[in-house]
C-alpha cells in the first residue's frame, strides 16, 4: 500500500464496532429488500406459509381430538366395569378414532419435515444469491472502498453476516411463523376447556417471559461483545499472517504474540461469559414453568375429582399448555436474534450500496501504435473531498525517457501511477496517453499497456508460465519465453526440472522466485519499477522503465 494512503487509514486503536450485532437502522427497508430480493423464491416460500398454516391447525387439532378419544375409551372402559364385559378396542370402538388421530400426527410430522426443508433450501438460495452479488460487487467497488475497510471486515460480511441470516431464516422465522399460530390457537382451545387453568398458566407464562427479557438483554450484550472480540482477532490474524515478514524484520515476533495472546484472552473470557449467561437462563425459566404446572395440575385435579373437567380435557390441556409454554419463553431469544439477522443484512445490502467505479463510456478509444507518451496537465484529486492531495499538477513523460519519481513519505508518488493506471478518478484536469484521454479509454485496455511492480511481491499458485503471462493469458509460449529473457531470467528457469510448467507454492516469494513479478511484465510497453527493485535489477532499468 501506498505511503500516502497510509494517511487515510483508520486509528490502529480504533475499536471494532463495525462489526456488532446491534439493531438494524431501518428494519422495515431491510426486510422489504430483503423479499424483495427473494422473489423469484416466491412459488417456494409460498409452499412454506402453506405448511406452516396445515402444520399448526392438525397440531392444535391433535390434542383437541384427542380429547375426544379419551373421553370416549373412559367411557367404554367404566361402561365395561359395569357389566363385567372385557374391554378390547375394535374398529367400531375407538379403532378408527386412534387411527385419526395417528393421521393428525402423522400429518402433523410431514408438513413439520416439509417446511424445514423447503426453508433451509430457500434461506440457502437468498444467501447464494447475495454472496454472487457481493462477490461482483467486489470488482466493482472503488479502491478508497479497501482503504477504508479492513480485510477482516469485509470477509465477515461474506460469512458471520450471511451464515445468521441463513440461520434465522430456517430456524428463527420458521419458528416465529408457527408460534403465532401455535400460541393463538392453543389459548384459544385452553379457555375454552377451563379459563380458569388458563390464567394460572399465562401468570406464570408472563414471569418466564419477564425472565427471559432480562437474561436476554443481558446475554445480548455479552454476544455483541464477543462478536466485536472475535472480530479483532479475525483482523489481527489476517494483518499478522500476511505481514510475517515485515514482522520478522522488525524483531516484534514477542510483542506481536504477546497483543494475540491477549485478544484471544480477551475472546475466551467474552465467550464465557456470554455462555454461562446462554446456559443458566434455560433452567431458570424450566423451574419457572415446572412451578406453574405442578400448581395447574392441583388446580386440574380438584377440577376432575369435581366433574368441572373431563380426563381427556385434562391431558390435552396439558398438551396445549407444552405446546405453548416452550414458543413463549423462546420469544425474546427469537426476536433479538431476528434483530440481529436483519442488522446482518443491513451490513450487506450497505456494502451492496457502496459506490462503484464510474461506467466505461460509450464510445472509446483505443491505442493500436503505442509511442509511449504520458502527460498530465492540471490535474487535482484528493482521497477525500475535504482535503486535496494534489493540485495543478502537469507535466509531460516523453517516448523513450526514463522518469524517476522522488518525494518524502506521503508526497503522492504512488498516488500518480494510480490515477494513470484509473484505480482512482482525478477531480479535475486531464491525463493522456499518446494524445489520448486515458477517461475515453476502457480500464482493460488502458491497463494492458502497463506493467508495474511494487515492493510486495504477489503470485499465486500455478506454473511459472501461467504467473508471466498473468497480465496477459493469450501469450504464446513463445512470447513468455522472451519476456523471461528481456528479464535475464530464462536460464534460471531452464535450470528447474519442469521449465516453464514448474508449480509455484507460498514459497516461491523467497529467493529467486521473488523476481517473478518482474518478468510478468516485461511484454507491456509502459513499466514502473520501485527504487529498491531498481537498485536490485539494475539490467532491468533501461529495459524496464518507460520506452
Amino acid at each position: 500500500m501506498s505511503d500516502e494512503k497510509e494517511l487515510f487509514d483508520r486509528d490502529p486503536d480504533m475499536s471494532f464496532s463495525d462489526f456488532d450485532i446491534g439493531k438494524a437502522k431501518d428494519p422495515a427497508k431491510v426486510l422489504k429488500r430483503l423479499f424483495k430480493s427473494a422473489t423469484h423464491e416466491k412459488g417456494r416460500l409460498i409452499v412454506v406459509l402453506c405448511s406452516v398454516i396445515i402444520y399448526t391447525v392438525l397440531s392444535i387439532a391433535a390434542p383437541w381430538y384427542s380429547a375426544e378419544l379419551v373421553n370416549m375409551l373412559w367411557e367404554s372402559i367404566k361402561a365395561c366395569r359395569e357389566t363385567g364385559e372385557v374391554f378390547c378396542i375394535t374398529w367400531q370402538n375407538s379403532g378408527m378414532q386412534i387411527l385419526i388421530l395417528a393421521t393428525l400426527y402423522f400429518g402433523s410430522w410431514v408438513f413439520s419435515t416439509l417446511q424445514a426443508f423447503l426453508m433451509a433450501s430457500f434461506s440457502e438460495r437468498i444467501c447464494l444469491g447475495l454472496r454472487m452479488q457481493m462477490s461482483g460487487k467486489l470488482n466493482r467497488l472503488m479502491l478508497a472502498y479497501y482503504d477504508q475497510h479492513k480485510i477482516g471486515e469485509v470477509l465477515t460480511h461474506f460469512t458471520n453476516d450471511l451464515d445468521r441470516l441463513s440461520e434465522v431464516m430456517q430456524n428463527g422465522l420458521l419458528k416465529f411463523l408457527t408460534s403465532i399460530g401455535m400460541i393463538a390457537g392453543s389459548l384459544v382451545i385452553m379457555l375454552r376447556f377451563n379459563w380458569i387453568m388458563t390464567l394460572i398458566f399465562m401468570g406464570f407464562m408472563g414471569l418466564s417471559m419477564l425472565i427471559t427479557s432480562i437474561f436476554s438483554k443481558s446475554m445480548f450484550t455479552k454476544a455483541e461483545k464477543r462478536q466485536e472480540k472475535m472480530s479483532a482477532v479475525t483482523c489481527m490474524v489476517e494483518e499478522y499472517y500476511t505481514g510475517h515478514i515485515i514482522i520478522k524484520s522488525f524483531g516484534r515476533e514477542k510483542i506481536s504474540s504477546e497483543e494475540m495472546h491477549r485478544v484471544n484472552d480477551e475472546l475466551a473470557k467474552a465467550t464465557e461469559q456470554a455462555d454461562f449467561v446462554m446456559n443458566a437462563v434455560n433452567p431458570a425459566i424450566r423451574l419457572v414453568n415446572r412451578i406453574g404446572q405442578v400448581i395447574i395440575a392441583v388446580v386440574a385435579g380438584y377440577f376432575l375429582i369435581g366433574g368441572k373437567l373431563t380426563v381427556g380435557a385434562f391431558q390435552a390441556f396439558f398438551q396445549y399448555l407444552n405446546q405453548s409454554a416452550e414458543p413463549l419463553t423462546q420469544a425474546s431469544y427469537i426476536l433479538n436474534s431476528m434483530q440481529s439477522a436483519i442488522a446482518s443484512a443491513e451490513r450487506v445490502f450497505n456494502m451492496l450500496d457502496e459506490v462503484e467505479i464510474s461506467s466505461e463510456t460509450e464510445h472509446t478509444e483505443a491505442l493500436n501504435h503505442v509511442r509511449g507518451e504520458v502527460s498530465f496537465s492540471h490535474v487535482r484529486f484528493g482521497y477525500t473531498s475535504e482535503k486535496e492531495l494534489m493540485k495543478d499538477i502537469s507535466f509531460t513523460v516523453k517516448p523513450s525517457q526514463k522518469v524517476a519519481i522522488v518525494g518524502s513519505t506521503g508526497a503522492g508518488k504512488t498516488t500518480l501511477i494510480n490515477l494513470l493506471m484509473r484505480f482512482y478518478e482525478i477531480n479535475s484536469g486531464r491525463i493522456t496517453l499518446d494524445g489520448v484521454d486515458i477517461s475515453s479509454m476502457t480500464r482493460k485496455e488502458l491497463r494492458s499497456h502497463f506493467g508495474m511492480v511494487l515492493q510486495d511481491t504477489w503470485l499465486f499458485g500455478g506454473t511459472i508460465a501461467e504467473n508471466i503471462a498473468y497480465g496477459k493469458p493469450d501469450a504464446t509460449i513463445d512470447e513468455i519465453k522472451e519476456a523471461a529473457k528481456a528479464a535475464r531470467v530464462h536460464h534460471f528457469v531452464c535450470t528447474m526440472s519442469d521449465g516453464y510448467n514448474t508449480v509455484l507454492d507460498n514459497d516461491a516469494v523467497k529467493g529467486s522466485y521473488s523476481r517473478l513479478p518482474v518478468w510478468c511484465f516485461a511484454i507491456p510497453p509502459f513499466s514502473f519499477l520501485t527504487k529498491q527493485l531498481q537498485a536490485l535489477i539494475p539490467a532491468l532499468s533501461m529495459r524496464l522503465t518507460v520506452q
